[in-house]
């Protein structure tokens, strides 16, 4: 029988029992930083018309921008668990910040789209830093049980991806360069609040080697889950990266757009993943969500321009159900410490999130703006496909694993 998870709204006390929102200064700190580090992912979001246009560059080349963010992502995977294992949660958090910090400025600074892709790997080093160590702060430090952090971890992350195409879309209807100043200045805030109110976290009996997490994708379960999760990333940020180009919207419209997808992501990733796999199972809600996410993608593609927005819209639906249901699943499949198995997981599917923002855009110039859509709902489709293939080796270890990860499985969506 297919595993079913907890429901942390379920299990953590909620406001009125007075435990969840009563949390110490260090949580509040580490999640605010965490909802402005996840609002830098889709910050360019509707911005990425304006800098084509006032870099004088291709839709192609601008979307390396996230390649650039994601690539490094996926490689600093290896090292994150790496540094903060030996100089511990806090040092590893406010490097990630002030790298950040740094980068972000200098993006804001950019005379080319070069040195603007440049400064945002940078970017993502600092944030691939800090996001694989916060969730570990947060539940180390937060009060009311893990299930209580899994739910903060999992707001501040949608919160901060539905904040960041509005921020952009403020910030950028002036000057596409203001975003990558104001997040510097959000950064920075968060810094000083971790600085002051966090104290260090006790480090790991063990320290991680860098090959760890590649020796834990000898585990056919996770490896199977990395797959699956390297296929539906594509199609993810294919809508994330190449949909603003199709809509050529203001930043303000783009914003409002990329904003109530953001909300839809944030609904389905915390308050209806968990009902439908506690009903459903976990497998059976993965691969119907895929296939959804694949159709939605198809009818983006192939719509009239209000078919496109309202398309782009759900597929937040959509996507905040594969975030939270994958993150589990690659967290409870195999025996390997938790930060482990989410570094090989990461460190397979960010690429795909690095590869879709160039394909589509060069797709299109080989084909039409059709094309991409139709890949991307392949891909989609794909990893389905794996999730049904793979099913016995999906579940298995993962059933064996419920009751020593029922509470923590839920966690990193995206550090995740």
């Amino acid at each position: 029988m297919e595993q079913r998870t907890e429901d942390p709204l379920e299990t953590a006390e909620t406001p009125g029992g007075g435990r969840l929102l009563r949390q110490p200064p260090a949580v509040w700190a580490t999640a605010g930083a965490s909802v402005v580090a996840f609002m830098g992912i889709g910050l360019v979001d509707p911005i990425l018309p304006s800098i084509a246009q006032g870099l004088d560059a291709t839709p192609s080349q601008v979307s390396l921008l996230f390649t650039s963010y994601f690539l490094i992502t996926a490689v600093a995977m290896l090292v994150t668990g790496f540094v903060s294992s030996r100089i511990g949660g806090k040092r590893t958090l406010l490097a990630g910040l002030a790298l950040v910090v740094v980068f972000a400025a200098l993006a804001g600074t950019s005379d080319s789209v070069g040195e603007l892709v440049g400064f945002r790997a940078g970017w993502g080093l600092g944030n691939a830093l800090f996001v694989s160590t916060s969730l570990a702060v947060i539940v180390g430090a937060a009060a009311g049980g893990s299930a209580a952090a899994i739910l903060l971890y999992e707001s501040a992350l949608g919160l901060g991806m539905a904040c960041g195409p509005l921020l952009g879309a403020l910030l950028g209807d002036a000057s596409w360069r203001y975003p990558f100043f104001g997040t510097a200045a959000l950064m920075a805030i968060g810094f000083a609040c971790i600085a002051v109110f966090l104290k260090e976290q006790p480090r790991p009996a063990r320290k991680t080697s860098l090959l760890d997490p590649v020796k834990a994708l000898g585990h056919g379960g996770l490896a199977s889950a990395a797959a699956a999760a390297f296929f539906y990333n594509y199609a993810f940020f294919t809508v994330l990266a190449f949909t603003p180009f199709v809509l050529n919207m203001t930043p303000y419209r783009s914003g409002a757009v990329f904003f109530a997808w953001g909300v839809l992501l944030a609904v389905f990733s915390v308050l209806v993943a968990p009902r439908l796999q506690r009903r459903l199972g976990s497998l059976t809600v993965l691969a119907g969500s895929l296939v959804l996410l694949a159709a939605d993608v198809l009818v983006l593609g192939y719509g009239d321009h209000t078919t496109a927005v309202v398309c782009t819209v759900l597929s937040g639906a959509f996507i905040g159900v594969n975030n939270t249901v994958f993150t589990e699943l690659a967290l409870g499949v195999s025996d390997a410490p938790r930060p482990v198995a989410s570094a090989g997981y990461n460190f397979v599917r960010w690429f795909a999130a690095a590869a879709a923002p160039y394909l589509a855009p060069k797709i299109e110039e080989w084909s039409d703006a059709r094309m991409p859509f139709v890949v991307a709902a392949l891909a989609a489709v794909v990893g389905a496909g794996i999730v049904v293939v793979r099913r016995a080796s999906l579940t298995h270890d993962a059933r064996e694993q419920a009751p020593k990860h029922a509470t923590e499985d839920g966690v990193n969506a995206f550090a995740s």
